[in-house]
């Protein structure tokens, strides 16, 4: 006698049997897909067989004047960036103090700098002779302010400043996002202040912040590109110094293009390189702070 269920026997699977499940058809996706492949096939075609001059590319892509445009794009954006984190954790302190004239200098500081372009910024810095022609110790000691503000000068504390606005409110969300209730753990078990920052407070918004600093610092490296208003020879500055005698106008900004993108790329992999070592420092750091605070006496 045959064993086979009576469902089975009219090709119905029993109840308990698993029936595969078959992908829904979305043909949608298909046809996203081929657009964006269709339009990035037009783009490669474009640029691999239009009008630009490939080899030019490669002629100027080690040209002196382009490396010492990178140079100085590099340094003026570790100058502005280690400015801007050094006043932005001054105003963020200040706007988590309880002294309400250091929190309305910090605030006022945030609004103002924030609140208005960087272009308008360098070209404010790089006029300030206008304002103040002279600068010094009155009697004492006077420089010329033209003398002194150079076009670097200028986009240093155009940027910096400006950058310090921004950083400082990174550094104040960073520092709000600590739970109290750790606050209350560290001086629990018999933390100093010393010991309370170190421990808990420093790793931990150093962990925090690390990701949105490090996006900073991308957007530092593309901003520099405004300092050619204030005639600084950036990378983009020096690139235009040299199409503007040759016409090659694309060709050269393909070339800003590719430093761009490798500066990019290795700030990227610095930044997550940096976010995993913080992420491993943390907890070393928190068990050595409650192993001080236990054998303190």
């Amino acid at each position: 006698m045959s064993t086979t269920p009576p469902v089975a026997a009219f090709g119905i699977p029993p109840a308990h049997a698993v029936v595969p499940r078959r992908p829904a058809a979305r043909p949608g996706r298909w046809v996203a897909a081929i657009l964006c492949l269709a339009v990035l096939a037009f783009l490669v075609r474009a640029f691999a067989f239009g009008r630009i001059d490939w080899p030019y590319v490669a002629t100027f892509f080690a040209a002196p004047v382009i490396l010492s445009g990178l140079a100085n794009t590099l340094i003026l954006t570790a100058a502005a960036m280690a400015l801007g984190i050094v006043l932005g954790l001054i105003a963020a302190l200040m706007r988590l103090s309880q002294n309400p004239v250091s929190q309305a200098l910090a605030a006022g500081y945030i609004w103002l700098f924030r609140g208005t372009p960087v272009y308008l910024q360098l070209l404010i810095w790089f006029n300030l002779a206008l304002v103040f022609p002279m600068i010094g110790v009155p009697g004492l000691w006077e420089v010329r302010t033209v003398s002194v503000m150079t076009p670097f000068l200028a986009a240093w504390l155009g940027l910096g400043i400006c950058q310090g606005a921004y950083t400082a409110e990174v550094i104040r969300g960073g520092i709000l996002s600590i739970d109290s209730g750790q606050f209350e753990a560290a001086q629990a078990i018999g933390m100093t202040r010393w010991q309370l920052m170190r421990h808990v407070v420093l790793p931990q918004t150093l962990r925090v912040i690390t990701p949105p600093v490090g996006n900073e610092v991308i957007g530092m490296l593309k901003t520099t590109s405004l300092a050619a208003v204030v005639n600084y020879g950036e990378l983009i500055h020096s690139a235009s110094l040299i199409y503007y005698v040759n016409s090659r106008v694309i060709e050269l900004l393909i070339v800003c293009a590719i430093y761009y993108l490798i500066a990019v790329t290795l700030l990227s992999r610095l930044q997550r390189m940096l976010e995993a070592r913080l992420s491993r420092s943390t907890h070393r750091s928190m068990a050595q702070g409650r192993t001080e605070a236990e054998v303190a006496p």
